[in-house]
């Protein structure tokens, strides 16, 4: 492992990026530069009252200081066939990654779509700090991910990790790949 991406910063999704060992916390993946948006990296070291218990420090903090992060700012290619893009509305600055290749794409959606449940415009987490910006992006995005024939991996979902978005008569399933 070379390179590991950041949605956000939050625990369940970063969490483990470190390991302990008799020296401390250190990288998990020693040979991995961990690419991480400046600005989730801001908010993540100066959490406020509402997003402070999603931010564990003992996640992040020790890959800087072992000199492994890449800081980026905006939305970009991270390199060939990896790009990732900002959602906002989960937190200030969730992201997407999107997988390119042979002219198909996979996208790594996070908490945008966390399970298959979530196909649904308005069907947003209670917890998403920023709710409208989270439709407004899904649903721009639900639409190209129908109409592209995306691969969504669905990062929270119990049964279902991967699948494309269909949509017959008005009605949007899921059409289970892994």
């Amino acid at each position: 492992i070379d390179l590991a991406l950041a949605t956000h910063l939050h625990f369940d999704h970063f969490g483990g990026a470190t390991a302990r060992d008799a020296g401390g916390l250190k990288p998990r993946f020693p040979r991995a530069r961990y690419a991480i948006r400046a600005a989730e990296w801001e908010e993540a070291t100066h959490p406020h009252e509402r997003n402070r218990a999603s931010y564990l420090p003992d996640d992040f903090v020790p890959l800087k200081d072992a000199g492994v992060v890449d800081f980026y700012d905006g939305d970009r290619t991270i390199r060939p066939g990896v790009r990732v893009v900002r959602t906002g509305g989960h937190c200030a600055q969730h992201q997407v990654v999107f997988l390119e290749s042979a002219g198909r794409t996979a996208v790594f959606t996070a908490d945008l779509v966390p399970t298959t449940a979530h196909i649904r415009d308005a069907w947003i987490m209670g917890y998403d700090l920023f709710p409208m910006d989270t439709l407004a992006f899904k649903k721009r995005f639900i639409r190209e991910a129908i109409d592209r024939e995306y691969l969504i991996f669905f990062e929270h979902d119990p049964l279902v990790a991967a699948g494309y978005i269909r949509e017959r008569d008005g009605r949007r399933y899921v059409e289970q790949v892994l």
